[in-house]
């Protein structure tokens, strides 16, 4: 299965390991972490104000990659709180009819637009109780 995590740079690790263990049970994780992380990336080198960055050639890259993710995934998982970016991601893959999990986050403020998604989680071992079921 094809899955794309939507989410904020401010829960990396923990997009990290999720992304580790959907890997070690055969999945394909496209990752906008390990897209975006290279030691040139604007993230890491803050050369450019984000204005600046947000037209750079590098953002159209990471733009389309983010883009294609969420639109042409088999799964998008929202791992939350997150901020517009993400709701962006999901409304995307909700256009494009994907299937959809959630797993709720202290803070979490999805409001009304939580009915995109086929399934909200308490906690990642739930989710991938989840999934290992639905996989078999």
């Amino acid at each position: 299965m094809q899955i794309y995590i939507a989410s904020s740079w401010k829960n990396e690790h923990g997009v990290s390991m999720l992304t580790d263990i959907l890997r070690l049970r055969g999945h394909r994780v496209v990752s906008w972490v390990e897209n975006n992380y290279g030691e040139h990336h604007n993230h890491v080198t803050k050369k450019l104000d984000f204005e600046a960055w947000v037209t750079s050639d590098d953002s159209n890259q990471s733009f389309a990659f983010d883009a294609a993710g969420a639109r042409f995934c088999d799964l998008l998982i929202y791992y939350g709180p997150a901020g517009k970016d993400a709701a962006a991601e999901c409304g995307m893959a909700y256009g494009e009819n994907r299937r959809m999990w959630g797993i709720y986050a202290k803070g979490e403020d999805f409001g009304l637009m939580r009915k995109m998604f086929d399934k909200w989680f308490s906690t990642v071992p739930e989710l991938i109780a989840a999934l290992d079921k639905l996989s078999e």
